[in-house]
């Protein structure tokens, strides 16, 4: 009787039938879970480069006239509603400078008195956007003027399409943004900005 139970174990140890269905449960979910994130990062990269073509057409439209904020804003709607249609939701900043070098910036003080590097009473500054006050972030809400640089921002924002978000940390919805500068093109003449001194 022992040794039929040890022929026995000996016949089960050395059984080889169903070791690959355990490898295959022990491998799986690490290997689930990398081609659930490389699709999610495959879609962020695509939601990424339609968000930049359509952005980039509309820019282009824009600086020579075609369209206005309102008609920008209108194109870029129609062209990402196939996206939105899945809960997606799209927004739009522009902001128009006077030239490259004041995007992002704030308004140029061109008198500064003590203490120097920041805006203060007695400084004297180009009211880039003609609000009658000093700025820290300059330039005006909109496409603005001919040879004007306007500064464009598209961000689409949806649901991710795998739900293994959460056991990587991740958040739940993903966002993809695209942005490009162009300069209006020259239709009329530039408006320069004013100075004005406190």
């Amino acid at each position: 009787m022992i040794g039929a139970i040890a022929s026995r174990l000996r016949r089960l140890r050395d059984d080889q039938r169903g070791v690959t269905l355990l490898e295959f449960a022990l491998v799986s979910p690490a290997l689930i879970l990398t081609i659930m994130g490389i699709g999610d990062l495959a879609y962020q990269s695509y939601l990424r480069s339609v968000t930049r073509g359509v952005l980039e057409k509309a820019a282009r439209s824009a600086s020579v006239g075609t369209l206005n904020s309102t008609d920008l804003d209108t194109y870029i709607a129609a062209q990402m509603s196939a996206i939105n249609a899945k809960n997606g939701t799209t927004s739009v900043t522009k902001k128009s400078y006077y030239n490259f070098s004041r995007v992002g910036k704030p308004e140029k003080i061109t008198t500064d008195t003590a203490p120097l590097g920041s805006y203060n009473v007695g400084d004297c500054y180009e009211d880039a956007n003609g609000n009658g006050s000093y700025d820290a972030a300059g330039g005006t809400t909109g496409l603005g003027n001919a040879d004007d640089i306007v500064y464009y921002e598209v961000t689409v924002s949806m649901p991710r399409m795998f739900p293994m978000a959460k056991l990587l940390g991740w958040n739940a919805t993903q966002s993809a943004t695209a942005t490009t500068m162009v300069r209006n093109q020259p239709w009329a003449n530039q408006n320069k900005p004013t100075t004005k001194c406190t």
